[in-house]
């Protein structure tokens, strides 16, 4: 068989994407190396690149397996990660206060992040099974209750911001499984309207927390005299990337990283890390490889075989590139502060390691876009 579906495996983007974790590991490394608390520092480090090898691991298992395989297996994650999360909401709330994370000896698990890959291999087998049905206004709202049975879990956590991810990877399914384009436009209109009219009893409820939309009120009118406080941060970035210039500041001496001007620089803020240590050259190679793997994934989607494998790799690309519009949008100050991390290169163990098993699934999608040949 010459080498079976491995001689069709997308080492381009695996290439991609390896290059991506060892220029986040290495900013992580400098963006600690500033820390009072140099115990910290190592041990952060070394987890990333222990969680790095096993995301590895993973992609290539996660390739190696018939994507098809989880097909038949969707209901049953589904349920799974709705039972996590309400055990997560249940558990977290009451031992620990927050409801994000499970918390071992050794890491914090975070299952929001695993529930966009559920998602995205729930609602690919629910459209490929009605692609000829999507017309029809009872299976949109079937497939929109599907994605509100994990959303609103991770809304209660509190966690906007995967929540508004998973609300997204619904979106843009439910449109690439050919849902006309004014059913489309009608119901985005009737879901800014529905979120409107809502607005105040989510925050009566504290569905939407004080800070949440602190950062949302900063964003729009924003203090000018302010120094510190909410914006403060936001403010160190865009001094970081602006003191960057062409080639940066060199690696391991930038002042706004090395003296701790920025907060949050190892995951949320990487990218403001990136341009004022390697300067404009270092934030362009972050977003080049980036905007390769995502048209990488929407080329997996082309050559798939059939609906469900294209779309789990529109789901990934999808995955990949919002979160980086949005998280380096955060860092230029275009869009209100989120908390969501930068694909491969912010600092987190279950952010890391989903991403490496989405890519794994389209990796799985692209070794057998043709039949074996015997």
């Amino acid at each position: 068989m010459r080498g079976g579906f491995w001689r069709y495996f997308d080492f381009w983007l695996l290439g991609a994407v390896t290059i991506l974790v060892i220029i986040g590991i290495t900013m992580i490394r400098s963006a600690l190396a500033g820390n009072i608390e140099l115990t910290v520092t190592t041990p952060l480090v070394n987890r990333q690149i222990i969680f790095a090898l096993i995301g590895f691991v993973l992609l290539i298992i996660t390739s190696a397996i018939d994507y098809r395989l989880w097909s038949s297996m969707s209901n049953t994650l589904y349920v799974g990660i709705i039972i996590v999360l309400v055990s997560l909401n249940i558990i977290g709330a009451a031992l620990f206060g927050s409801a994000r994370w499970f918390r071992t000896t050794l890491v914090f698990i975070q299952p929001s992040e695993f529930a966009k890959l559920v998602l995205i291999l729930s609602l690919a087998h629910f459209f490929a099974r009605h692609i000829h049905q999507m017309s029809e206004p009872k299976w949109t709202f079937r497939s929109l209750l599907m994605a509100m049975g994990i959303t609103v879990w991770v809304l209660l956590q509190p966690n906007l911001s995967t929540s508004i991810v998973l609300i997204v990877l619904w979106f843009v399914l439910l449109w690439m499984s050919g849902l006309p384009l004014r059913h489309l436009l009608g119901y985005s209109l009737a879901g800014i309207l529905g979120i409107i009219i809502t607005f105040p009893a989510l925050v009566q409820a504290g569905i939407l927390q004080e800070y949440q939309l602190r950062r949302i009120m900063n964003f729009i009118a924003p203090d000018p005299n302010a120094r510190y406080g909410d914006i403060y941060n936001i403010q160190q970035a865009l001094i970081s990337i602006g003191s960057g210039g062409w080639f940066g500041q060199g690696y391991g001496h930038g002042t706004q990283v090395q003296l701790r001007f920025l907060k949050v620089r190892w995951s949320d803020f990487i990218f403001s890390t990136t341009a004022h240590e390697l300067g404009f050259v270092g934030a362009i190679l972050i977003i080049g490889l980036i905007v390769f793997i995502v048209v990488r994934c929407l080329w997996a989607a082309r050559i798939s075989r059939d609906t469900y494998g294209a779309l789990i790799s529109y789901g990934v690309a999808t995955l990949i590139a919002f979160q980086a519009i949005v998280n380096i949008g955060v860092n230029l100050n275009l869009m209100p502060a989120t908390g969501l991390t930068l694909p491969f290169v912010s600092y987190g163990g279950s952010s890391l390691v989903a991403n490496m098993i989405a890519i794994g699934l389209v990796e799985s999608v692209i070794m057998r876009h043709k039949a074996l040949e015997l």
